[in-house]
């Protein structure tokens, strides 16, 4: 190209010899003066709009702008912006539904069978009734359901779907009134988290990653390991408060849990710590000697703060099923019982459970556990859950 442009050159300063100098500049003044204009053109060109629009009379200004609208309706809009679920939400949800699938399994293969081509009438929903049973929903759930669908439907043609969605709607209405994280007090230090529970359903894997979560918020923690007749129970909870970069205290095997409760908590008023979580005994095989033991940690830590525990917590193994309901009661005789952490909810769950749980005791579900790892437990969400149960997408 570069000899083209030569060439180009050579041809123009031949012609400019011949052209006389005069000339030249006059050339070049209406070359600037056009370039000018071109420039300033759409400038005047807006004045003049907005001169003529000044004097329009009112009545064409809002024909025009009517006018405007009307063809603004044909116009290709752009594809609105959806925001992605975060990652993290997106695979517990996945967790949970897993986690569910042998009840949520149960339910909706049962609703395939009673829901064939027939009208709702009391047969298909003594059926139904009976299904929701059999998933573990319980009784006074299973049949308020069921009363609730009857009352919309009854002799009314309804797919599997439809019932499905029905009982999706219904099954967070009732779970949203138990759903509740579980509240620090920032202005009370420290806050007492009493830990109770069956040996097996989870508790000191619950302290562990109920620590780790509030040490990641900044808060200062201590546990205390006051099961002190199980070695191995203490063991794994110094490694959780290792993970979570909380102090641990313990007593000798088979020392007396009260006192190191007492300790621990004169240790977290001294250090004005955040929070102090207490494991607790649970052989329920002798009830007497469990309620005691219980009752004498609470006297003993009221001596030094008569509002403790701010919270009571049960942990249920949600593979347990009905026992959960047995199990609830024993430790709501021994202790004041603030909330529910379910765990296991991993896979041989009977998660129509919480729905029995929160119909007779109506007590805060704090959070659920799917897994092993820290970020499995997680708070509560009425709406997640009911979806995983009947088994629909989010």
């Amino acid at each position: 190209m570069s000899w083209l442009t030569r060439i180009k050159g050579n041809l123009l300063n031949k012609i400019r010899k011949r052209i006389p100098k005069k000339d030249l500049e006059v050339v070049e003044k209406t070359r600037l003066d056009r370039k000018i204009e071109n420039k300033e053109t759409p400038k005047r060109i807006k004045v003049v709009k907005e001169k003529i629009k000044e004097k329009l009379p009112e009545e064409v200004k809002k024909q025009a702008i009517e006018k405007k609208k009307f063809f603004g309706l044909f116009k290709k809009k752009g594809t609105p912006k959806v925001e992605k679920e975060p990652e993290k939400k997106r695979i517990w949800f996945q967790k949970l539904k897993t986690g569910l699938f042998k009840s949520s399994e149960k339910i909706t293969q049962g609703v395939k069978k009673i829901f064939v081509n027939k009208k709702l009438d009391v047969q298909v929903l003594n059926d139904l009734e009976e299904l929701l049973i059999m998933a573990d929903l319980g009784p006074t759930a299973a049949e308020k359901l069921t009363a609730e669908l009857a009352n919309e439907k009854f002799d009314k043609n309804i797919t599997p779907d439809e019932v499905r969605i029905f009982l999706e709607k219904k099954i967070e209405e009732i779970l949203v009134n138990v759903a509740k994280p579980l509240e620090i007090n920032n202005d009370k230090k420290p806050n007492v988290v009493l830990v109770v529970g069956v040996n097996g359903t989870g508790k000191t894997t619950t302290i562990g990653k109920l620590a780790h979560q509030y040490s990641k918020l900044n808060k200062k923690i201590i546990i205390a390991a006051c099961d002190t007749f199980r070695a191995a129970a203490v063991e794994q909870l110094e490694i959780w408060a290792k993970r979570a970069n909380a102090d641990f205290l313990k007593g000798n095997e088979g020392s007396d849990p009260a006192s190191l409760a007492y300790d621990a908590l004169q240790k977290a008023k001294s250090e004005n710590s955040d929070i102090l979580f207490i494991d607790t005994a649970g052989r329920v095989q002798n009830k007497t000697e469990l309620m005691e033991e219980l009752a004498k940690i609470i006297r003993v830590i009221r001596k030094i703060d008569p509002t403790s525990p701010q919270h009571c917590l049960l942990t249920l193994d949600a593979t347990t099923g009905q026992n959960a309901i047995s199990q609830v009661e024993i430790f709501k005789e021994i202790a004041e019982i603030s909330g529910l952490i379910v765990t296991k909810l991993d896979g041989s769950a009977k998660g129509g459970i919480l729905l029995s749980l929160a119909e007779k005791f109506n007590l805060p579900v704090h959070a659920i556990g799917v897994g092993e790892k820290i970020e499995d437990l997680q708070s509560f969400e009425a709406s997640e859950f009911a979806k995983s149960l009947m088994g629909l997408d989010k």
